[in-house]
């Protein structure tokens, strides 16, 4: 509604993401998009209520910083590169990283947790 397209990528993200109708739609009539439609549409992981956010986000954080970095690390270079890649480029790139995450210290803390039924301990090495 100020006399410009969406940028930063907007009209390649959209229409992949939500459809052609949908991003059309949205950038043609400008119109504010709820965030539970938002969700509802796949476009962002969660909504919470703005008195929560901090306490969600600090959750969200910590449960992060507790989880295996190492793997954490190669599912966002895995998923940032997928929409880059063909199948066959995209398997081989995760058997690369499956392999560097089976040489952790943190895979083996994490498959000794389950086996030992017990809530595993990374340290991100």
């Amino acid at each position: 509604n100020v006399g410009l397209i969406p940028d930063a990528g907007g009209t390649w993200y959209l229409p992949r993401t939500l459809g052609p109708q949908r991003a059309m739609g949205l950038a043609m009539l400008g119109e504010r998009l709820p965030a539970e439609q938002a969700k509802e549409w796949g476009l962002i992981w969660d909504v919470t209520d703005d008195e929560q956010l901090m306490p969600a986000a600090m959750a969200l954080a910590q449960r992060l910083a507790a989880g295996p970095g190492i793997a954490l690390e190669r599912i966002k270079k895995a998923i940032h590169a997928a929409p880059h890649n063909p199948l066959a480029k995209q398997l081989d790139m995760e058997s690369d990283l499956q392999r560097e995450c089976g040489h952790s210290k943190d895979f083996i803390e994490g498959a000794m947790a389950f086996m030992q039924k017990r809530k595993p301990q990374f340290t991100g090495r």
